[in-house]
């Protein structure tokens, strides 16, 4: 990085840091001033005359030490090859840029294709069900086939999110996780392994300067970028009082597409995507097809959603055929396959079980099973 471009970033990256400043007062001070340099150029005098700033906030850029700290992030950015991404550049995301509360500076690792033809956020609850897994999984599975060039955003939580990023790194889409706290640093830890991975097939982004703890208020600013980022966000599974339900909201406040799953009416984790299908803020979809309906997306026609690409060798045409019937109708019991395949049920019983060793497909109680 020239110096030129080091000098301007420094300033770019202190405006983001100074208190009582948000992104729109700051778009605002810039477009006042004429430049990110001249709000720290500027005398106090001047800058409290702006509207939206007064004494108190002229006083606080003019004292504020945020130069000296923008100095350390530049260093941090160089040594671990983050972008940093200011709402003037042409590679600050475009979706974005139209939300007017999105944030000055974005701080990406990885690559820069938040600009692909089709976005989609897949968010949910963190004590995800398996249902809830299921779903998510099936319904990006089937969209990789259609959009090979699909963009998957989530938050990289528990549940949900971190089912999304696997099933599309699973499926070879590139996919993105926004963050609630700084680069240096993985939240929750347990998912640093997927997190390396999506920096090979997509990145991980924040608004958020390093040593930034992953406080509470910092998920809510986090779910705006998500929902800023995507052509459409899917609720896959939700309480009423989650955190998806407050991105849904902020999704649909940008005019961007809500799908929902519906669930059972005594579920608490299905009350959030229930209420956005009641209240109109979200449509109801059961599958990818479903989706594609809703959004106007149209797939390859050469390819039927049912007919799933298998990228395993099945020991034998009998798994094959069981495989292909089970993922037709998502759950049955051994005596359904023996009564549809006429395959005995000593046959089926084995297949499955090879099936489920080869992570393909799950056993469920009363001699039952349902595809992953």
């Amino acid at each position: 990085m020239n110096f030129n471009l080091t000098e301007l970033l420094r300033y770019q990256i202190a405006l983001s840091l100074i208190k009582g400043i948000g992104p729109k007062l700051a778009r605002n001070l810039v477009a006042y001033v004429g430049d990110v340099k001249e709000v720290f150029k500027e005398k106090e005098s001047t800058l409290a005359k702006i509207p939206g700033i007064g004494p108190v906030v002229a006083r606080s850029i003019k004292s504020s030490d945020v130069m000296a700290r923008a100095e350390e992030e530049i260093d941090f950015i160089q040594r671990h090859q983050i972008k940093a991404v200011f709402y003037t550049s042409d590679e600050y995301p475009k979706r974005l840029s139209y939300c007017e509360d999105a944030p000055l500076l974005l701080y990406i690792k990885g690559d820069n294709y938040l600009d692909g033809k089709k976005v989609l956020g897949v968010v949910g609850t963190r004590k995800a069900s398996d249902d809830a897994k299921i779903n998510c999984e099936k319904l990006i599975g089937d969209l990789a086939i259609q959009f090979p060039d699909l963009v998957i955003i989530s938050g990289l939580a528990y549940g949900v999110d971190i089912c999304a990023h696997q099933a599309a790194l699973k499926n070879n889409l590139n996919t993105y996780g926004v963050l609630a706290h700084g680069l240096d640093r993985i939240y929750p830890s347990l998912h640093r392994n997927t997190a390396a991975q999506m920096v090979e097939q997509g990145g991980l982004i924040t608004e958020f300067v390093t040593q930034t703890n992953p406080d509470k208020p910092n998920f809510v600013k986090r779910n705006r970028i998500v929902a800023g980022l995507v052509d459409a966000l899917v609720v896959v599974e939700s309480g009423v009082k989650g955190g998806a339900v407050i991105t849904a909201r902020i999704a649909s406040s940008y005019n961007r597409d809500v799908l929902a799953y519906p669930g059972s009416v005594s579920n608490e984790l299905a009350k959030g995507c229930n209420y956005l299908i009641k209240s109109n803020i979200g449509g109801l979809i059961e599958d990818a097809q479903d989706l594609m309906n809703s959004l106007g997306w149209e797939g390859d026609k050469n390819h039927n959603l049912v007919q799933r690409i298998i990228f395993k060798e099945f020991n034998n045409s009998e798994e094959e055929v069981l495989y292909d019937i089970l993922y037709k109708n998502k759950e049955m019991t051994a005596n359904e396959l023996s009564l549809e395949s006429n395959f005995p049920v000593s046959k089926v019983s084995a297949s499955m079980l090879s099936l489920e060793f080869a992570g393909l497909i799950k056993s469920l109680p009363g001699n039952a099973f349902r595809i992953i």
